[in-house]
């Protein structure tokens, strides 16, 4: 298959239903990350174009505009249309982020139908949000409103560039809010078409808004402006500090995070080794391991622990790298050349800590940021690689006894995002789901996400929910009404 070079369609600013230059005129360039040419030159954003956003989107916002007095339905009506042109333009959107991030052709694939989903999923919630009548001490009635936040900021990352923004912007729209997005510098083109997208859509001026930009500076100002009332990001747990602290600083508004993860999947011995060993491949290396819920701690119980590794060897060695857009291609380039120095460099930790080297361990070729799928046994907890997120096709191989042992070494992380248990004993399964510390446990399976279950973590992988009616409530207020009647009925 021929690479695909899409007709790159837009590149500035969308703001106020328009796309427009930066207001200091600067761009910077979004690199394909399979050869390492420039694809296009993006507008870049700042504190400026923040303001003028943020703007847009409080008057969408005002109180008499043409989306604060849309009907819920109405609401909902848009955001399936909004869902329609994705789907319509499928294809080219796909391509688009393939070339932009990496991935393989038919992951984006993946990706944007899963986007459709979640669109459609929150379009269905727009008039089924309501609050309720209270029996309240009294002679009152009582009553409670679920109100948008406002205008919201929105930061997303690279890994999945058209899926967060799906997740960010399905529940922001339902309830109500105006949004200003900041995408990945490395991957801003699909945020931008689907801005176009939204302005075909009919949603009116001001409710959607692209900056794109660099997060010390159109990051940082969408998290120190006191008209937004809530900030929504996607990535690092250092940068999630920072958000947080900027945030408490201007105007405390509400943060919700999704940070990153170093997540367990445990492989008990009464499993068919060659299925679990499937299984935690898919955990690991999924989106060439650039996942924040990666099984990047695959916990194996010693009677089968030898049979297991060679699986997992097996598997890794018959992965094909390469070009994205080729056919049966499973794992294209890391994202840029600061992620291909980071994950070698977790390698070389490995190798210098003691850890074998089962397969892989180094770069594939010369031109683009690729990496050999890599396998490590014989981990131990203390390795850096078994400690530190990677982010990258590393899997990390431990063995463990017994079901007290592997509860506690699960969790001695700082992070909770997410677990894994294979085992065919529903008991085993059951009480290592309700020890872990994990926002999301799967059972003989992995990755099992939806648009209806929601998604988040414990200790320092986030703070809050998307998906889900529990994505629902981080963009709403509950507003509590009270109404004196002359006498108890």
């Amino acid at each position: 298959m021929t690479r695909k070079v899409p007709d790159i369609k837009y590149t500035q600013l969308f703001i106020n239903n328009e796309f427009v230059d930066s207001v200091s005129g600067k761009k910077f360039p979004t690199i394909n990350p399979a050869d390492g040419t420039v694809i296009a030159e993006i507008s870049e954003g700042d504190k400026a174009d923040v303001e003028k956003a943020v703007a847009a989107a409080k008057q969408a916002f005002a109180r008499g505009s043409k989306w604060r007095n849309l009907d819920a339905s109405a609401r909902g009506k848009l955001m399936n249309k909004f869902a329609d042109l994705i789907a319509r333009d499928l294809e080219y959107i796909a391509t688009l982020e393939t070339l932009d991030n990496g991935k393989a052709y038919s992951n984006a694939v993946f990706d944007i139908e899963a986007s459709i989903d979640t669109i459609r999923y929150y379009a269905g919630w727009c008039d089924k949000i309501f609050g309720d009548t209270i029996p309240a001490d009294g002679n009152y009635v009582s009553l409670t409103r679920k109100e948008p936040v406002g205008v919201v900021g929105q930061i997303i990352p690279w890994n999945y560039p058209f899926l967060m923004l799906a997740w960010k912007w399905g529940p922001a729209l339902a309830t109500g809010c105006t949004i200003v997005l900041k995408p990945a510098e490395q991957t801003p083109l699909t945020a931008l078409y689907a801005a176009a997208l939204a302005k075909e859509a009919g949603f009116p001026p001001g409710v959607v808004n692209v900056v794109t930009g660099y997060g010390p500076t159109a990051g940082a100002a969408i998290t120190e402006h006191p008209d937004i009332r809530k900030v929504a990001f996607t990535g690092s747990t250092e940068v999630g500090r920072l958000i947080m602290e900027s945030a408490a600083k201007s105007n405390l508004k509400r943060v919700s995070l999704e940070l990153g993860g170093k997540s367990p999947l445990v492989v008990f011995d009464d499993v068919d080794v060659k299925e679990a060993a499937e299984i935690a491949y898919g955990a690991i290396f999924a989106n060439h391991g650039q996942n924040c819920c990666a099984g990047s701690r695959t916990f194996v119980h010693a009677k089968i622990y030898d049979q297991f590794v060679s699986h997992a060897k097996d598997l890794a060695q018959k992965t094909k790298v390469g070009d994205p857009f080729n056919p049966g291609t499973e794992q294209g380039p890391q994202i840029d050349q600061d992620m291909l120095d980071k994950v070698l460099s977790f390698i070389k930790s490995g190798k210098e800590q003691g850890a074998v080297l089962q397969t892989g361990g180094e770069r594939q070729g010369n031109v683009g940021y690729f990496i050999k799928p890599t396998v490590f046994s014989n981990v131990t907890d203390n390795m850096k690689i078994a400690t530190e997120e990677i982010f990258g096709p590393v899997q990390c191989i431990l063995k463990f006894e017994t079901m007290d042992e592997v509860i506690e070494r699960a969790n001695n992380t700082n992070y909770g995002l997410a677990a894994g248990v294979l085992s065919k004993d529903i008991d085993k399964a059951l009480t290592f789901a309700q020890a872990v510390q994990a926002g999301s446990v799967w059972v003989n399976c992995y990755d099992a996400i939806t648009p209806q279950t929601p998604f988040g973590g414990f200790k320092q992988s986030g703070i809050g929910r998307e998906l889900g009616a529990e994505g629902l409530k981080e963009y709403l207020e509950t507003k509590t009404i009270s109404i004196k009647v002359p006498s108890r009925c």
